[in-house]
This record gives C-alpha cells, sequence and structure tokens, in this order.
C-alpha cells in the first residue's frame, strides 16, 4: 500500500491556505486535488473563496472514498458518488448544497478524466438535485432607511459602518467586492466605483449622492483615525486593528444595523438583492441589471422579476377599480 502524505507536505493547496477535511489523503487523491486546485485558480482563474469551495467538495469525496478503502481516483464508480450524495443527504444537507456539490463533482472527474488519472469518468451520467426555488429576501425603502440611521457618526467606527452600508445598498456590491475596494476604484466626483467580482471581472457602477457623501467623509474624517502604520494604504475600508476589514467582520456590521434599526436578520447579502428589487421596482430593465449585479447569466438575475411582480401585483389591487 503507498504510504500516506501530508497535504502541507505535499503542496499545492497548501498554497491556498485549504486543508482538506483536516486529515492526510492517500497520495494519488493528494496529487489529483492538487492539479484541481491549479486548474480552477491558474488556468480558469477564479475567485479565491470559489476554489476554496470546489476544493472543499472534492475533499470531501477524496475523505469519503479513502475512509472506504478507495486510494485512488481511478477506482470510484458512479455508484460510490451515488453513495457519497446519499449519505449527505442522510446528514441533512439542503437541496442547494446537493446541487453545487454534485456540479464539483463533475468538474473534479471531468478535469482528472482528460488529464488521464481517471480511465472512465464516474461523475459523466451523475444527476444534479434540482434546487428549491427561494425567493431572496429584500428590504422595503423604509427599512433600509431606518438601517442607514443607526450609525453614530460621531466615532470613525460608525462612519465606516455607516459607508460600508451605503455602498452595498448603492452598488450592490458583494461582500467580497466591498471589503476589497481600493481607494482608486472610488471616483466620487461622478459617483463612481470600480468593483472586481467572482473571476476577477471588472464593473463599473453609479453611486447615489448619500453613498458618496457617506465614503468621503469616511475616507476624511475616520479612516485616518483607524489607520496604522502597517495598514494597507489603497485600502477603503480598515478594521479596528488598521488592517483591511474581515468579510466576518462586515456580516457583523450589517446584521448590528439590523438588530438596531429593528428590521430583523439582515446580511451584506440581503442589501444585494434589495438593491436589484428596488431598481426593478422603479422601472429598470433586466439586462441593464444583470450588468449592475455582475452576472454572468440573464437567468441568474431573473429571479428578482418574481419580487417585482410580487410589487406590481399589490399596485395594481390597490390603484385598480377593477381589481
Amino acid at each position: 500500500m503507498e504510504t500516506r502524505v501530508s497535504r502541507r507536505e505535499a503542496g499545492g493547496t497548501a498554497g491556498l491556505g485549504f486543508e482538506p477535511m483536516g486529515m492526510d489523503l492517500p497520495p494519488r487523491w493528494a496529487d489529483a486535488l492538487d492539479r484541481f486546485a491549479v486548474h480552477l485558480g491558474e488556468e480558469r482563474g477564479l475567485a479565491s473563496a470559489t476554489v476554496k469551495a470546489y476544493l472543499r467538495d472534492a475533499a470531501q469525496i477524496a475523505a469519503f472514498c479513502a475512509e472506504f478503502g478507495i486510494e485512488d481516483p481511478d477506482e470510484v464508480s458512479p455508484l460510490v458518488l451515488r453513495r457519497h450524495l446519499g449519505a449527505l443527504v442522510a446528514s441533512g444537507y439542503a437541496r442547494s448544497s446537493l446541487a453545487r456539490k454534485a456540479v464539483s463533482l463533475r468538474v473534479f472527474f471531468g478535469l482528472l478524466t482528460r488529464r488521464g488519472m481517471v480511465a472512465r469518468d464516474p461523475s459523466a451520467l451523475l444527476s444534479v438535485p434540482k434546487k428549491g426555488e427561494t425567493l431572496p429576501k429584500a428590504l422595503r425603502h423604509d427599512q433600509v432607511e431606518q438601517l442607514l440611521r443607526v450609525h453614530d457618526t460621531a466615532t470613525p467606527q460608525g462612519l465606516r459602518d455607516s459607508a460600508l452600508i451605503e455602498l452595498l445598498y448603492a452598488s450592490g456590491a458583494r461582500v467580497a467586492e466591498a471589503i476589497g475596494l481600493d481607494v482608486p476604484a472610488l471616483d466620487l466626483p461622478n459617483r463612481l466605483v470600480r468593483l472586481y467580482g467572482k473571476g476577477g471581472k471588472e464593473r463599473i457602477v453609479p453611486l447615489g449622492e448619500p453613498a458618496r457623501d457617506s465614503l468621503g467623509r469616511w475616507l476624511r474624517e475616520g479612516r485616518p483615525l483607524l489607520a496604522t502604520d502597517a495598514s494597507p494604504a489603497r485600502a477603503v475600508f480598515l478594521g479596528t486593528r488598521g488592517g483591511r476589514i474581515s468579510a466576518r467582520a462586515a456580516y457583523a456590521i450589517v446584521e448590528r444595523a439590523g438588530t438596531l434599526a429593528g428590521v430583523g436578520h439582515v446580511t451584506p447579502h440581503t442589501l444585494r438583492h434589495s438593491y436589484a428589487t428596488h431598481l426593478l421596482e422603479g422601472g429598470a430593465d433586466l439586462r441593464s441589471v444583470q450588468e449592475l449585479l455582475g452576472h454572468v447569466a440573464l437567468s441568474t438575475t431573473q429571479v428578482y422579476t418574481h419580487v417585482s411582480l410580487s410589487h406590481l401585483t399589490d399596485s395594481y389591487l390597490r390603484a385598480h377599480p377593477r381589481a
């Protein structure tokens, strides 16, 4: 039997700060994961978070197989993959998670087949569980206004938190785009922001006056008070210790604002949903919203039409004399 090797010794995925399943894997699985990491990150140029999500799913099947003595990806059969997904169903995974994992398995074993590490792709006929249709949660206009009024802008933290939430709602930015924002990407005089989305795709999004003013005040009055000699010079949003703000901190800021405003559980993605929904309710066309959100496929944006149609139906029932 082959000697098992540590992922840190093998390299590859360790460069991403990724340790699959907290365990050592047989060499053939270790090599497969390294090749997968290089393919996703260097050859396809996917974002780090996306690469890690794919790798987690691939490492999960590797650990499942190794546990049952399958030490080479070439030994995996379609039945093994179905049993793996069945075990995840039994563990309570949501259909959306199972669908993503099935896609990850297809991409992973498809690559191994093309590279000659697997003779026959065991995932070729793997069915992808259908996702249940869930409508995005969107805040009402008045709830957004409440959210934007809760911060104490007499403090640098309050200025930062206000500017972050204004940016998220004004631009529809993903949380990773917001926390990765650099000062040169802001064109405040022209009320524009340059965002770098998934796969490094770039888009320019307009900002409203409140967001421009809030960001300008944070940069002038708040940021210098949190910055240290070690602070990244270009980062827009800084944490309390002077480093670039983390995603976890950004989530905490938004969730705390939702609690203080009395509007319930709110996340950065809630603000992105609200941005898209309010644009459509205001008359923006779907294709424009697609571009503003940075969606590759129009079908991804179309989920918001359900929310917008609900709004239009309510308006019709209130306004039409024969509704």
